[in-house]
């Protein structure tokens, strides 16, 4: 068979769950590459025989499938080190809301940053994490609350991917806070619903909706108005649920089949049978919980047990949780959420991508998926749960392509 790569003497996490084996491992490994796919993973053993453009001597390293950052809001201007140190005087992240801050000082920031001023400051970020292995990258809008910001968001979020090999993924978050030429909620969501959600289906700026369902966000009913118009529209949904209390936001998404609830720490036991059944995937964001100082950890035993798909993310934004770094956001799922390393693994490969309805084409190493890849020179893959900026790639493949930085 004639491939493009061939990468032996290598250990592959493959977190397949074809494999039966912790992390989908195959010690003495061998995978090849052909037109940016996979073509063929599995004991070099049993291998046939290949003809290969480039032949890599894996070494015993560690192959991993590319890294999945599934929530983040990486587009947007300006920052809220002022308010951190508010924070730490002891005024709550609801008060500063309230005020003024918060969200509403980013909008206010990214409304009057150009579109090339947005892409600038978004590619630092996401350098940041292209450098730990993530190749593919979810962002969301939120920023702007109104139509001509929003969409601006969108299309710089659509120019990174062109600029950065990497995959971006688009999510629309307008229902993200009320914008100051707005007087209350429902209104605001009926221009969500009549002007821009239209707008971005005939454009395609968007591959999911999401909405800040929470008590100083957006109630159920506004949130599920959102989620009516986005299914209308043939864009799935997802949400912002059960951070600082609990609306039933997750069994909303559930009740939509949804792709996600993100954040959870104030999910309630009935509703994990109900995202379970929905197949919908729990987002956990432990860079917020840790940023805010949170003490309501989500029912991580409970998701567990009912073998919820769990996938972890960095929430990447200038307010609740300001870090670039998908391993950090590991090692903090496992610190402090209890996670093993291998479901925090999971979290940002198999699962990450389930919840960007992506299980298709990434995730695992499997012949017919991407070939978005990162090599490792561990002992073990708990290793990248383990330490703080210890660990780095050696080799990264997007598409099967070599993307690696010097």
């Amino acid at each position: 068979m004639h491939v493009d790569l061939l990468i032996r003497n290598v250990r592959l996490a493959t977190l397949s769950t074809k494999v039966d084996a912790p992390y989908g491992t195959i010690d003495e490994g061998l995978l090849a590459v052909k037109d940016g796919t996979i073509a063929w993973v599995g004991a070099a053993s049993e291998a046939p025989r290949f003809d290969s453009k480039v032949e890599l001597d894996g070494a015993k390293a560690w192959l991993t499938p590319g890294l999945i950052d599934c929530h983040t809001h990486l587009v947007f201007a300006g920052n809220r080190a002022d308010e951190f140190e508010k924070r730490l005087q002891g005024v709550s992240y609801e008060q500063i809301a309230k005020k003024g801050g918060g969200i509403l000082s980013t909008v206010r920031a990214t409304r009057a940053a150009s579109e090339e001023e947005l892409l600038s400051s978004a590619l630092v970020r996401l350098a940041r994490l292209q450098g730990e292995g993530v190749t593919t990258v979810e962002i969301k809008s939120g920023y702007g609350l109104d139509e001509e910001t929003e969409l601006r968001m969108l299309r710089v979020a659509r120019e990174l991917e062109r600029r950065v090999p990497v995959t971006i993924s688009t999510t629309f978050l307008g229902a993200h806070a009320l914008p100051p030429e707005f007087e209350n909620n429902d209104d605001y969501i009926d221009f969500i619903c009549e002007t821009i959600l239209p707008k971005l289906g005939k454009e395609k700026l968007c591959d999911a909706v999401d909405v800040f369902c929470e008590g100083i966000g957006f109630s159920l009913e506004q949130s599920g108005k959102v989620f009516e118009k986005a299914c209308a529209l043939g864009l799935p949904i997802k949400a912002h649920a059960e951070q600082l209390s609990d609306l039933g936001g997750a069994a909303l998404v559930a009740q939509y089949r949804g792709l996600s609830a993100d954040h959870l720490e104030y999910l309630k036991a009935e509703d994990v049978a109900v995202l379970k059944k929905a197949n919908a995937v729990a987002v956990l964001l432990p860079a917020a919980f840790y940023f805010l100082n949170e003490k309501q950890v989500p029912p991580i035993q409970a998701l567990r047990d009912a073998k919820v798909p769990m996938a972890v993310a960095t929430d990447c934004n200038p307010g609740s949780a300001p870090i670039a770094s998908l391993l950090t956001a590991m090692n903090q799922s496992c610190v402090l959420f209890g996670l093993t390393p291998e479901e925090a693994l999971t979290g940002v490969t198999r699962h990450a991508a389930q919840a960007l309805n992506l299980a298709n084409q990434k995730g695992v190493l499997e012949a017919g998926k991407d070939a978005d890849l990162v090599l490792w020179e561990i002992n073990h893959p708990n290793e990248l749960s383990y330490g703080i900026n210890l660990t780095k790639p050696s080799r990264i493949w997007f598409g099967g392509n070599d993307v690696s930085r010097s």
